[in-house]
């Protein structure tokens, strides 16, 4: 049981919650952007890449499932601690080197990033009110985009000047950290929630797809996933094996879209925010993503350096930036009350991006090269685009 406060009590501050909710997403991201990051020092292949990727969003998938019940059971916090716990785990697994301790720690790591979103947004959607939303759950996902910074910057240098293991340590000491920063702070945040339903498989479905907004919302989100993960997890594999970079400079790279993307879930916020539309956000970085994804896969060995510096930005801007609108408009259209649950639900099908996405890529990189696996990913998102753009016009009619 979560103590529960008096009812009278003042409302707990929001920044606390949501420097935590951001530090959370930022160290789960960590720990699954490691292995892409030392992946040519370390000597893994695409193939194993992809594995872990699909290992860790398969059992997030599951464990998203009961995400929103065991945050009513013990509370947003402790579950972020908990999380903390699984990246120790995980980052421990991966320091072995083996590629059956990859798989191993795909498999924890899955453990963390299934219930971390839908424990945020429960805690942050009782604290912001509806208008205020779109913007301060763009902040909140910009931790996906400082764990990819920090882990693009620092991780190849770690990697190549130390180990591979040297870089895992560092994110597990960075767990550590946060397993005591959500421990302290849990009590000034504890309340009692109402019950939750449990959710299945079946029960998601039929609540996405009981509200057209939502399932188009739904559908379009799996094609980008699947690029934001590709992205993060192939992209310096990518530079390193057909733009001719060194692994630092790929890591440089890399770590330019990711600042661009952290830009983009602070900036496409406020677009939302002004245009009082997030589906038109979504249609513009589903389309650019998809443009980015084109171009790079189909000229990038031709590109000089300064448009492909540019490219990557605008990719990063795009293809990692839409998830804070994404959240923000899960929560808006979500019932009183539901939104733990309604965002579980979504993600039930953006989880199925995450896990294709790179069994996709496994695939077809032995035969059309890591450039024509993003010509593919970037038509997915080109339809993922559409999908949100007939259904905004189906509304207006």
């Amino acid at each position: 049981m979560i103590d529960a406060k008096p009812d009278a009590a003042p409302a707990p501050p929001l920044w606390p919650a949501l420097v935590a909710m951001t530090a959370l997403q930022a160290l789960v991201s960590l720990a699954l952007f490691a292995p892409g990051t030392v992946a040519p020092r370390a000597g893994l292949s695409i193939e194993e890449l992809s594995l872990f990727s699909t290992a860790a969003f398969a059992i997030s998938l599951v464990s998203s499932f009961w995400g929103g019940t065991l945050v009513q059971k013990i509370g947003s916090l402790r579950v972020a601690a908990l999380c903390a716990v699984a990246v120790c785990v995980g980052m421990s697994m991966a320091t072995l080197g083996q590629g059956w301790a990859l798989l191993g720690a795909g498999l924890v790591l899955g453990l963390a990033a299934g219930p971390e979103t839908p424990a945020s947004a429960a805690l942050l959607g009782r604290l912001v009110p509806p208008e205020q939303r779109a913007m301060v759950f763009s902040i909140r996902q910009t931790g996906s985009q400082i764990g990819a910074v920090v882990g693009s910057l620092l991780l190849p240098p770690l990697a190549v000047g130390l180990a591979p293991s040297s870089a895992y340590a560092a994110v597990i000491i960075c767990a550590v950290i946060g397993f005591i920063s959500f421990e302290r702070l849990r009590p000034a945040y504890a309340v009692k929630l109402p019950p939750m339903p449990y959710l299945g498989l079946r029960q998601r479905l039929q609540l996405v797809s009981s509200d057209r907004r939502m399932a188009a919302l739904a559908v379009a989100s799996i094609p980008f996933s699947g690029m934001q993960v590709i992205l993060n997890t192939c992209y310096i594999s990518f530079g390193t094996s057909e733009l001719a970079l060194s692994h630092v400079e790929a890591g440089w790279l890399l770590a330019s879209a990711q600042g661009a993307g952290l830009i983009g879930r602070l900036g496409w916020g406020a677009v939302a925010t002004r245009l009082r539309s997030a589906r038109t956000v979504l249609v513009m970085a589903g389309a650019g993503m998809a443009i980015c994804a084109l171009l790079l896969g189909l000229w990038g060995p031709r590109l000089s350096g300064s448009v492909l510096v540019l490219l990557t930005f605008v990719f990063g801007l795009t293809a990692s930036g839409w998830n804070g609108v994404f959240i923000a408009e899960i929560a808006n259209l979500a019932k009183p009350g539901r939104v733990a649950e309604a965002t579980g639900a979504v993600l039930t099908t953006s989880f199925l991006g995450l896990v294709a996405a790179p069994l996709l890529v496994a695939v077809l990189t032995p035969r059309i090269g890591l450039g024509g696996s993003f010509v593919i990913l970037g038509l997915t998102a080109a339809a993922g685009a559409a999908v949100l753009l007939m259904e905004r016009s189906h509304a207006r009619n």
